[in-house]
């Protein structure tokens, strides 16, 4: 594994997720991907607030990341992550060491790309659909969510477990969250 990185991101909360596409490909954005997406989700040993593991199917491959949540700011997630063969078999491997997923978790997700910037309209049970902006940079965050003509004011940086919150829903509870239809 390398070291822990800063991810740079922020969400822009129940987006029209047409008018969203249509102002990325007027921007001059690539459609990347779409994706159905599901991971596991395990605490870590001794369990860490705002730390856990996360084993996910992206669709095109699997991974296994350590993410840490220092703050709800653009810069307040860290993470680890590498690749792994297998979802399936990371799964049984893990079970295997003693962790115990504390949640399946599934969501839809069309990529595109503009100018370096990663945009993703993401789709999840039981809540609206957002669009998360992530950047190599702070600066880059911000420029793009300009350029998409999005106020600052209305985004945050606040992880999935906090959006589901503004929901009333206590996703650290949920221990099965998929699409039902």
């Amino acid at each position: 594994m390398t070291d822990a990185v800063t991810e740079f991101e922020v969400k822009a909360l129940e987006i029209d997720p047409a008018d969203i596409a249509d102002r990325i490909k007027n921007a001059g954005g690539v459609h990347v991907a779409d994706r159905h997406m599901r991971r596991y989700v395990y605490d870590t040993v001794p369990v860490v607030p705002g730390k856990w593991v996360r084993l996910r199917d992206t669709g095109s491959g699997a991974t296994l990341c350590v993410k840490e949540i220092t703050s709800d700011r653009v810069d307040g997630t860290r993470e680890t992550e590498v690749g792994v063969s297998d979802f399936d078999t990371a799964h049984a491997a893990l079970t295997a060491t003693g962790l115990t997923a504390r949640a399946y978790q599934e969501n839809r997700r069309s990529s595109w790309e503009l100018d370096g910037v990663r945009l993703e309209l993401d789709h999840w049970p039981l809540i609206p659909p957002y669009l998360e902006i992530e950047a190599d940079s702070e600066d880059a965050v911000w420029a793009m969510a300009d350029r998409l003509g999005l106020d600052r004011a209305e985004l945050t940086g606040e992880n999935t477990t906090a959006v589901y919150a503004r929901y009333g829903i206590d996703l650290d509870k949920v221990t099965d969250l998929r699409f039902t239809a």
